[in-house]
């Protein structure tokens, strides 16, 4: 779905969008190492045209299924956002707004819906994703001759191995602690 600024400027009011936007095979053909499906996603919301600017807010809802940070089995996802996107045309517009607003400055007058759900979405989706069993069960991965051990495993082994041949400057940086 896509509105050029010359179709926003006939509208008196914010044109209502309500959509259901099925963007499964865009999502898959751009991320396939990170979308293995997604439902069709639910847009509900406002554009509008203000001082040549267009404004679009709309929440989304729908279902995504990524494959798991651990141990890459499918996991399902909600997808539950706001999202709220300023589009401009001339660069110059751009000091109109806040650095934390979200300004996409388009090289056609043209609104691409489809494109602006897809980054949401992807941004939405956290780095590290467990299934239900991995998040109950503290196992890590391993195989022949190596583990994945935690943070708090690492830093804590880390701490009691001192190379001998350095503990002398623990010694020597502590009496300087007592200067």
């Amino acid at each position: 779905m896509e509105w050029s600024f010359k179709e926003l400027s006939t509208y008196d009011e914010p044109l209502k969008v309500n959509i259901q936007l099925n963007i499964k095979n865009i999502m898959k053909e751009r991320f396939p190492d990170l979308i293995i499906d997604i439902t069709p996603v639910k847009v509900d919301g406002y554009l509008t045209l203000d001082n040549d600017d267009a404004i679009l807010s709309a929440h989304v809802c729908g279902e995504v299924t990524v494959p798991s940070s651990r141990s890459l089995e499918p996991v399902v996802l909600p997808i539950d956002f706001e999202m709220n996107e300023i589009y401009i045309n001339d660069e110059q517009h751009l000091n109109r707004y806040d650095e934390d607003e979200t300004v996409i400055i388009l090289d056609q007058p043209v609104i691409v819906l489809e494109d602006g759900v897809i980054d949401n979405i992807v941004a939405q989706i956290p780095i590290q994703v467990l299934t239900e069993e991995e998040k109950l069960n503290d196992n890590l991965p391993s195989g022949d001759g190596w583990n994945v051990i935690s943070e708090d495993d690492y830093s804590s082994k880390s701490k009691k191995k001192i190379d001998p041949r350095l503990s002398k400057l623990k010694d020597i940086l502590s009496d300087n602690d007592d200067k």
